[in-house]
């Protein structure tokens, strides 16, 4: 025995279920394991409930419940994981019918992200959208926020008590964090701020949880986040500075991976985070081209994009192709550099050539071409142009230094304003290419 809890995990499958014609209910089955097995549960049964009409009181009807009690008094498991969201009288009405704790599927979401979350930001976030969810039950005490590392007690914890009390000072603990979090905000509102002082565009990573953005991630930067076969490996935005094949530099962000169903707590919780995304240059979508439910997983993604006002995704990645037979793999990778969609296994490194082309493309598109003069004394002009172009091509005479240099449509006023009466247009709106001159 290795000691871990004992779960039983049972989906719950309406029959008539709107926008899932995409989904399998057994893959949504093998999911909500895997969500289990990431809060460190040994799954001792599995099931889907098919579900004609939710009961109000137990949401699933009562010969299930009668079905699965017996189960439970067979298996003893110590808590039964119910996939899909309950009410607060639901789950204390299946607790007693079942004798045995009852997490839904918000819940084990929230513990994993309590046990996950790195960052001072991250704990923030956790905490607040678990006090949003808690404060409509307070079924149990929440003691646990006494506690000094992750997760929330669902799996244990002192039972209910001093309902009043507790649901005063979740209240205003409410109220603490979410001015914690407004100075965390504006924290990375002036960390884009400066960002933005220095021409380099972001490339955020976005994409369904497990589909290996975060080994795609070290892969294109060669640094050392956590990337696990596990559901929610990443919480916590990451970011490193990447130079494109043709010299482009940008800034590379890892991101959560988002999940069907995403509790509405977290979604508000986690907008600091994702605003990395919706401030982000290019939106690439990271996709698992290897799994059964990707195009499911896809709609998904492109769903909770549309709810935090983000852009569609500029790029989409195949990845995990290493998992694809050998013709379906090549198959993918001949489109690789043709239009928006790259193949590539970020495990073994196919096609991350043609998706740092695309990267480029991507980033460079619009960009605006100057020729620059300046006097070869002129070390601050010359640190103007490095600092805010992409400088392509230096040639040097005895007193002059000649740049060819690529900027973003936004610098061309900095060197409007710094080379001021020296820039002139001498191509048309498409292939745009300036001179200036300076001295």
């Amino acid at each position: 025995m290795n000691g871990r809890a004992r779960a039983f995990v049972i989906h719950v499958e309406p029959k008539d279920r709107p926008g899932y014609a995409l989904r399998d209910a057994g893959a949504r089955l093998a999911e909500a394991v895997g969500l289990t097995a990431a809060i460190h549960l040994d799954v001792v049964e599995q099931q889907v409930a098919p579900l004609a009409r939710p009961v109000p009181a137990t949401l699933l009807g009562s010969g299930k419940v009668a079905e699965i009690a017996a189960l439970a008094r067979s298996l003893e498991p110590e808590v039964v994981i119910v996939n899909a969201h309950l009410s607060p009288v639901q789950q204390r009405n299946l607790e007693k019918a079942w004798n045995s704790k009852v997490l839904d599927r918000t819940a084990v979401i929230l513990e994993i992200f309590g046990e996950r979350a790195a960052t001072r930001e991250g704990r923030l976030q956790v905490e607040l959208a678990h006090l949003t969810w808690q404060r409509s039950r307070l079924v149990r005490s929440w003691t646990h926020l006494e506690r000094q590392r992750g997760g929330f007690g669902f799996l244990g914890g002192p039972g209910e008590t001093q309902i009043e009390t507790d649901r005063r000072l979740i209240g205003e603990r409410i109220i603490r964090i979410k001015k914690d979090l407004e100075a965390v905000k504006r924290t990375r509102g002036l960390s884009r701020h400066a960002r933005r002082k220095v021409p380099f565009p972001v490339v955020a990573l976005v994409g369904y949880t497990n589909a290996g953005k975060s080994t795609l991630f070290n892969r294109l930067t060669e640094s050392g986040v956590l990337a696990k076969d596990l559901l929610f490996a990443t919480l916590d935005p990451t970011m490193r500075g990447v130079t494109l094949p043709g010299g482009t530099r940008v800034i590379l962000s890892d991101t959560v991976g988002f999940i069907a169903d995403l509790p509405t707590e977290l979604v508000a919780a986690f907008r600091a985070t994702l605003e990395e995304v919706l401030a982000a240059d290019v939106i690439v979508h990271v996709r698992d081209a290897a799994h059964e439910e990707s195009e499911a997983q896809k709609a998904d993604v492109l769903k909770v994009l549309e709810e935090l006002g983000a852009g569609q995704p500029a790029i989409e990645v195949l990845n995990k192709i290493d998992l694809l037979d050998k013709d379906q793999r090549q198959g993918l990778l001949a489109r690789g550099g043709r239009g928006d969609v790259i193949a590539v296994s970020a495990l073994s490194g196919e096609g991350v050539d043609s998706l740092l082309a695309a990267f480029e493309s991507a980033v460079t598109h619009g960009n605006i071409t100057l020729k620059l003069s300046l006097p070869a004394a002129d070390g601050a002009a010359l640190a103007f142009a490095y600092r805010h172009g992409q400088v392509l091509e230096r040639r040097g005479r005895a007193d002059k230094i000649v740049l060819t240099l690529r900027v973003r449509p936004g610098e061309l006023g900095r060197f409007e304003s710094r080379f001021h009466g020296k820039i002139k247009l001498v191509q048309g709106i498409i292939g745009q290419s300036l001179i200036a001159t300076s001295g």
